[in-house]
């Protein structure tokens, strides 16, 4: 693997004291000279539950990506919900999704370590794992009712060029009706205590119509068992009734639904996919 140039702990909330939740590494290819023009940028939003894993939990994968593309990886942190919640405590939806909006806009704005620019900021690609993809799909689609507290400047809805969302969570009340004891073990502590979850799942939420440049991609493993397929399929027919440009990959994996993040299929598949679509 070829050497990379790498910047860690870096707070996309520089006006506040340090925090390891609102912070990020970014992984480079060393062999990028001063005279070639900065690479497109890759964010990797972990999965977890919305209570669990650290950016640290993949600088492998991070690696891989930044080796087979050739482009700057990030992956940032965000607030997790307490395992054991109380009023005083609770971190809950979308302050998650609040915490990777905020880093989006920094990484965007942002002059890079020592003023020196490591990456080209309006060429991105955005990557969700498991609870990581309803966090963008709640960044780049908008609710139906109520406020929008999500909403990405227009920089960053132009800058953004393709949506890449691997085993995700997207239909709360379906994912609930496959698995009912998730509500108990992470639901209500990221989302509260609900009769219904429609209200937060994005299945329910419209595109930002006047960005149809984006490029969206859903990927499914055959042997995830932490989350089903039905997840995957009603976000691709959600996206196919209402965006210009989605693909799906529901077949070619077979890995449980974290182990495809270990190996070299999944950087294959989406690595050439980045490639395609957001080339240099």
């Amino acid at each position: 693997m070829e050497p990379l140039d790498e910047f860690t702990d870096i707070s996309y909330v520089p006006s506040e004291p340090h925090n390891n939740f609102q912070s990020f590494n970014i992984y480079r290819p060393r062999n990028i000279s001063d005279e070639q023009p900065p690479p497109p940028l890759v964010c990797f939003i972990h999965g977890g539950a919305w209570r669990s894993e650290d950016k640290l939990d993949h600088v492998g994968l991070a690696h891989r990506l930044a080796t087979f593309t050739g482009y700057a990886v990030a992956v940032p942190n965000y607030r997790l919900s307490p395992r054991e919640t109380t009023e005083d405590n609770a971190i809950r939806h979308p302050d998650h999704a609040k915490d990777v909006l905020r880093f989006l806009e920094f990484v965007i704005t942002w002059g890079g370590p020592y003023s020196t620019s490591v990456y080209n900021s309006n060429r991105l690609c955005l990557m969700g794992h498991s609870c990581g993809a309803h966090i963008l799909s709640s960044i780049f689609l908008e609710a139906t009712q109520g406020d929008d507290p999500l909403r990405p400047s227009a920089e960053l809805l132009e800058n953004t060029k393709a949506i890449i969302m691997s085993e995700g969570i997207y239909d709360i009340d379906l994912l609930l009706s496959s698995f009912p004891t998730y509500r108990a073990w992470f639901i209500e502590a990221a989302f509260g205590r609900r009769s219904t979850y429609e209200e937060a799942s994005v299945t329910k939420m419209n595109p930002r119509v006047e960005y149809p440049h984006l490029q969206w991609l859903i990927v499914h493993s055959k042997g995830d068992t932490l989350v089903d397929e039905a997840q995957s399929e009603a976000m691709y027919q959600h996206l196919l009734r209402n965006v210009p440009h989605i693909t799906r990959n529901f077949g070619e994996l077979i890995e449980e639904h974290n182990d495809i993040l270990k190996g070299v299929e999944f950087v294959k598949l989406v690595g050439q996919y980045i490639i395609d679509n957001v080339p240099p």
